[in-house]
């Protein structure tokens, strides 16, 4: 057996002599009634519902039995809004914890003038503090949230324009009220739009309407054109997250709960810390689950003719069988 160890771009090699094996499908290959087992269709989410009504009212639209939605939006708030469709939901969570870019329309009583707007901004950028509001469905406690950028737009004498990127979790609501009282004046969100969500911006996505048109669209003449293009593999929401490549041989295993180890290994992202979220795939790309790691990738390099765990296990996302079994019980 000969392998090769080295980087290459964003990934660290470890290639051997394992052929890809002629199962599974491939995400780009995969038929509509397969994505609508499991993919994400990015909605364009207008006033007025809340995000588990949209979720829902697609489930029923689309005739399933389960739908999941990734990052919480106002009511009134607009803007990209993942849903998730079947198997996909087991990794929606990844979604709600993405990066998030927004267009913020800030309003105050009095104007505290551009250029105190334009220093705040910069003052916070980084690291801030936060308290969900009463409304959130989470635990109200003291957490941190990074803000990236601030960029301000339009500035008159009642209202600022601004786009944000920040941390998934960050309130922008909070945000607004936050600068107000560093400015010294009362300052309220007037209006928001979530136009990025991960690796989705407000370009790819398609009001509900819209949707349940292509879906009948589809049913009623066959035609799959139109309803492929907003129907993303679940591949799609991990992008952004660190990623193990491995042997077809140790797929079945995974799929069957158990932990993945260094003998298993082909590639690995060449930024995977310890303690990160990432994803295990198939050789032909298929997400087979979600892991934790427990090395870095370049212990991974150092011990590659050794054993040892690489990742724990956290979400299996692959259905047992689709590769043939290749372990033994104890």
């Amino acid at each position: 057996m000969v392998f090769l160890v080295g980087f290459s771009g964003d990934k660290l090699y470890k290639i051997s002599d394992a052929a890809n094996a002629p199962y599974g499908t491939p995400p780009s290959e995969r038929n509509i009634e397969q994505l609508l087992e499991s993919s994400v269709v990015i909605i364009n989410k207008q006033a007025g519902p809340s995000s588990h009504q949209v979720a829902a009212w697609l489930r029923d639209s689309f005739e399933l039995k389960l739908t999941g939605h990734g990052g919480t939006l106002d009511p009134n708030v607009t803007g990209v809004l993942p849903i998730s469709l079947g198997g996909a939901s087991k990794v929606i969570k990844v979604m709600q914890e993405s990066s998030k870019e927004y267009l913020c329309l800030m309003s105050y009583k009095r104007d505290p003038g551009v250029k105190k707007v334009q220093t705040m901004f910069q003052n916070f950028t980084g690291p801030i503090y936060q308290i969900p509001p009463f409304q959130a469905a989470v635990k109200r406690e003291l957490r941190i949230r990074r803000i990236y950028e601030i960029e301000l737009l339009e500035h008159n004498s009642r209202n600022t324009l601004f786009r944000v990127l920040c941390e998934g979790g960050t309130y922008i609501r909070n945000l607004c009220e936050d600068i107000g009282s560093a400015l010294g004046i009362n300052c309220w969100m007037e209006q928001l739009i979530r136009t990025k969500s991960g690796p989705f911006r407000i370009e790819d996505s398609v009001t509900l309407i819209e949707a349940h048109d292509m879906y009948v669209d589809w049913k009623e003449s066959g035609d799959s054109s139109r309803i492929s293009k907003i129907l993303k593999p679940l591949e799609e929401m991990l992008v952004d997250i660190p990623s193990i490549e491995i042997k077809d041989s140790a797929v079945d295993a995974i799929c069957h709960g158990a932990d993945l180890g260094i003998p298993g290994v082909i590639s690995v992202s060449k930024k995977m810390k310890r303690g990160q979220l990432i994803s295990i795939n198939s050789s032909r790309g298929e997400t087979i689950a979600l892991a934790r790691a427990t090395v870095n990738s370049e212990e991974i390099v150092k011990r590659s003719n050794s054993k040892g765990k690489v990742a724990k296990l956290e979400r299996v996302i692959m259905k047992r069988g689709t590769y043939p079994r290749e372990w033994k019980s104890k």
